[in-house]
């Protein structure tokens, strides 16, 4: 009789954890035309949710990004263009939300810095190239021609034996 119990048991918890999903609120948004259905989405997944930050308020589950859709969806609705709904944006979560923000003298470094990174790691690897070839040469070659002279003298003398 307990082998029969924790079979039904473990169906019992995964029945209930999958009703729970299920009944997980999902918003919904009616919308006059399709092409409003694709702003909305184009805007959702543009626009990055100001609390998960690595996250579009499309996927967030944040109260903040409910918040977003619904002021989104709002101003759609309203007959604002993708651009005024951005700049609202912009203008109340500062340029953050953006995931491409726009080339000013405030994210310059952004866009450009890559570029600077790119260009400064190649230069040091340029360097490290040429100080390896430079490690490889012989010695001898930095010596002026009386210190190589002497060197074999030296050299020399302690090759001869000593009776």
């Amino acid at each position: 009789m307990k082998a029969c119990l924790k079979p039904l048991l473990i169906l019992l918890v995964s029945t209930v954890g999958w009703l729970s999903v299920s009944w997980a609120a999902i918003d919904t948004y009616p919308f006059q035309t399709e092409e409003q259905r694709q702003r909305f989405k184009q805007l959702t997944d543009e626009l990055r949710c100001p609390k998960c930050q690595n996250q579009n308020i499309a996927d967030s589950n944040a109260p903040i990004a409910k918040d977003l859709r619904e002021e989104i969806y709002r101003q759609l609705l309203a007959g604002q263009s993708n651009q005024a709904i951005a700049d609202f944006m912009v203008a109340r979560y500062g340029e953050f939300v953006l995931y491409r923000p726009a080339f000013s003298k405030k994210t310059w470094l952004l866009w450009i810095g890559p570029f600077i990174l790119l260009v400064v790691g190649a230069g040091i690897f340029y360097r490290l190239i040429r100080k390896g070839q430079s490690s490889t040469a012989p010695a001898s070659a930095s010596l002026s021609e009386a210190e190589q002279q002497q060197i074999e003298a030296i050299i020399h003398q302690h090759e001869e034996p000593k009776s």
